[in-house]
């Protein structure tokens, strides 16, 4: 083993209306790495470079607050971080520092839908014009039906060797589309899963020189855009439940509908058209099996009233740690 370790320290920067993934290389020495992500040195950076400050006062601080085994580097880790100022409070560019209330007990689900593209078209399209309309593509295998898979199968076991609780993966409804699940008790712990499973996958795709579209509706027209469903369930929703309470939430969440809205990512109203498995960004609704409601209330949940619920509103670019956020304050206000 070389007598240094590699921590490459991720961090969100502060883009609107979304940020981008930055990150850079920390040699530390190897007698100083007890494998806890405690031990690791805060770090500064240019924020003037990043959109998070001023020439004249340029300095911003990671703060690391989770760590993966790097699954492609030797003896290294990837590292995500919080960004402060330099008086150790949160920047205000810090969405994780936004989630105030986080426990074990409410558990997270996130279903990551992105497009993968070559020469400004999905893998699978045709130079001129579309391929066949959608039907065949979804879970599908097959040339023509599929494309990207190698760098999906790349993307799994990545996720796998680094650690991260990734749950499963899918070929979706839009040719050259895919999906990539992951779960966490906690909304920090399932959101920093997320942030790392987006930059392996980000990282991955420059060997195949192909890029990572977010955008919630990346084909225009009779398309199914992309998004990022989230599963949610609370301790009493998993154990005690009761209709009354699943109904509290229900009302909760279509109060508080605009709220949410004006954090599950940018462009959505492309996407939430109540066409595509989707409901029209100006409504709110709710519905056994319906992945055209808001709210979709699954079966199994529906027979007991115990379980979780999905979140069918937040679109492919949105900050995990915001929807999470949102979702817990919300839970918060149902008696």
């Amino acid at each position: 083993m070389r007598n240094k370790l590699k921590m490459e320290y991720i961090w969100l920067d502060g883009y609107k209306p979304e940020a981008n993934l930055r990150s850079k290389t920390k040699l530390i020495k190897v007698e100083d790495f007890d494998g806890t992500v405690e031990c690791l040195p805060n770090w500064s950076f240019d924020g003037s470079s990043t959109r998070q400050a001023e020439g004249w006062a340029s300095d911003c601080i990671l703060k690391p607050v989770r760590i993966y085994v790097d699954p492609h580097r030797e003896d290294a880790y990837l590292v995500i971080c919080e960004v402060n100022n330099p008086d150790g409070t949160p920047h205000s560019t810090n969405s994780r520092a936004k989630i105030k209330s986080d426990s074990d007990e409410i558990w997270f689900g996130y279903e990551q839908e992105y497009v993968l593209m070559k020469d400004g078209k999905p893998l699978g399209f045709p130079k001129e014009g579309y391929p066949g309309p959608q039907g065949p593509y979804y879970c599908a295998v097959g040339h023509g039906n599929v494309d990207g898979r190698q760098i999906i199968e790349d993307h799994l076991d990545a996720c796998i060797d680094a650690g991260i609780d990734i749950e499963g993966i899918n070929a979706e409804v839009l040719l050259g589309q895919w999906e990539f699940q992951i779960f966490g008790k906690s909304a920090k712990r399932a959101a920093d899963d997320l942030i790392a499973a987006r930059y392996l996958l980000f990282r991955i795709t420059e060997e195949y020189e192909v890029t990572v579209d977010l955008h919630p509706k990346p084909v225009r027209g009779d398309w199914n855009g992309s998004g990022m469903h989230v599963n949610f369930s609370n301790e009493r929703m998993r154990k005690k439940g009761g209709k009354a309470y699943f109904d509290g939430i229900f009302k909760a969440f279509e109060k508080s509908h605009k709220e949410h809205i004006a954090v599950y990512g940018s462009d959505n109203h492309l996407r939430l058209t109540g066409k595509h498995e989707t409901q029209s960004m100006d409504k709110f609704s709710w519905g056994v099996m319906d992945r055209g409601a808001s709210i979709r209330i699954p079966l199994n949940t529906s027979k007991t009233w115990k379980g979780y619920l999905e979140d069918r509103r937040p679109a492919s670019n949105a900050d995990p740690y915001l929807i999470g956020a949102k979702i817990i304050n919300t839970l918060n206000k149902v008696k």
